[in-house]
């Protein structure tokens, strides 16, 4: 007489299977042309968190062109464990590709692990690609150690009246979230003879003051004092 069910025993072996099935049928979709299936797929191996999946996640963020697919290649890496996460990205910061430099340090940045801040060099954080130097300077702030926020905002200044305004703007919510202690670098700023560093370091001292006021706001501000002298 044919049994009705599988023992305990004889049911784990062919779950195990058919996940493992899932997850090489998941790691394939990232690569679909399909910007629906690669999303659906990032979200099957994020769920799984299997760390073996890191270096397909991670290379996947090098070449994916869809934001919102990028988006949840970063959850995924997020959920992974950070000693397998961390070193891979950290690698990636070394690529030659912008978009490769810049997905990594978006995702350090969520994983906020101390361990990747020696890996914040100053090349990164003056990349000459204005998408990775904006992915640089948010991971920035949030890994600094306690102590160092004064060097890094001496950096950052350097970098004040760059680019347009998505790159201004993202480089004022940079001192932002440094607070009091990137003050002293960008009083000095704001005296530098280059009408464009120190429009940008006067706003951005008053949105120190005021996190809720508007950029554009601090901007005019800025244009305001520099007019009356």
């Amino acid at each position: 007489m044919a049994r009705s069910s599988l023992s305990v025993e004889e049911v784990v072996p062919v779950i195990t299977q058919e996940r493992e099935a899932g997850l090489v049928r998941a790691l394939q979709g990232l690569g679909h042309g399909s910007a629906s299936v690669r999303l659906r797929a990032a979200l099957e191996v994020g769920t799984a968190a299997d760390p073996r999946c890191a270096g397909a996640l991670v290379a996947r963020c090098a070449v994916e062109p869809e934001f919102f697919v990028r988006d949840m290649l970063t959850w995924a890496l997020v959920r992974q464990p950070a000693a397998v996460a961390v070193p891979r990205l950290v690698a990636e910061l070394g690529s030659e590709c912008a978009q490769a430099r810049s997905q990594a340090l978006h995702t350090l940045s969520k994983i906020g692990d101390p361990r990747a801040w020696p890996a914040l060099t100053r090349a990164l954080l003056t990349d000459a690609d204005d998408a990775v130097a904006r992915s640089a300077w948010r991971a920035a702030v949030v890994l600094v150690p306690e102590g160092r926020a004064g060097e890094l905002a001496a950096v950052l200044a350097t970098q004040l009246g760059r680019g347009g305004r998505e790159t201004r703007r993202s480089l004022s919510r940079a001192f932002v979230a440094l607070g009091e202690e990137g003050m002293p670098a960008l009083r000095t700023a704001a005296a530098e003879p280059v009408p464009a560093v120190a429009e940008h370091a006067i706003a951005t001292q008053r949105l120190v003051r005021d996190p809720d006021a508007g950029f554009e706001w601090a901007v005019e501000e800025a244009r305001r004092i520099m007019v009356g002298g």
